[in-house]
């Protein structure tokens, strides 16, 4: 049985199912794309550069270092720190907070989204195969004799292909879901770390005036 056959015998059901699999694959393409490769950076060896040249006095290139790779999280944190390199502590650790606060939500924006699309298909698949249990039994109590076998062949294919259609679509958003929850939380836990590390480097600075 090839797929086009399996998605036609699961009847009207699988639309839907098939919606999700197109609404999450699109979600978690984008999210893939958007912390893998905009939001990602080496946190320690990007932050051991900021630090040489903070330590060397030389702020305004280390605001170059963050411009150049702005859409990352963290060079967007470091860079609010950096601007206010010569104000106060307080003014310091309030732009370093501002920015964070930022940055937070763009991270896990939409992560939670990939698990409801595949709870949604799983639930369809299962809403699906219950209608087709129901059809199933309903045509064989109607049908002549001679086509009850065929009524009730129709109706546990719609039960058990969107099931089964249901959990071809879940299985992979979710597997896919935890890969990027991972890597959210890596980049926010980068984030948090070298946020800190920064904020005492500049303090430093500032007492040492």
């Amino acid at each position: 049985m090839d797929f086009a056959q399996f998605y036609q015998e699961g009847g009207a059901w699988m639309h839907p199912i098939a919606v999700c699999a197109v609404l999450g694959a699109g979600v978690m393409i984008e999210r893939f794309i958007f912390l893998f490769f905009r939001f990602n950076i080496n946190g320690a060896q990007f932050f051991n550069q900021i630090q040489k040249l903070v330590m060397a006095n030389n702020i305004d290139r280390a605001i170059k270092l963050c411009n150049a790779a702005d859409k990352a999280a963290l060079a967007r944190v470091m860079k609010a720190g950096l601007t206010r390199a010569n104000k106060s502590e307080a003014d310091i650790a309030a732009a370093i907070e501002e920015a964070m606060l930022e940055v937070s939500p763009a991270i896990t924006k939409r992560i939670s989204m990939i698990a409801a699309v595949a709870n949604i298909a799983t639930l369809l698949g299962l809403l699906g195969t219950i209608f087709g249990m129901i059809d199933a039994f309903t045509a064989v109590a109607v049908a002549a004799a001679d086509q009850r076998s065929q009524a009730l062949a129709k109706g546990i294919s719609i039960a058990i292909n969107t099931t089964g259609f249901g959990l071809m679509v879940a299985i992979p958003l979710l597997s896919a879901q935890v890969f990027i929850q991972g890597l959210a939380k890596k980049i926010a836990d980068e984030v948090d770390l070298y946020a800190v590390k920064l904020e005492n480097l500049l303090a430093a600075r500032v007492r040492q005036g």
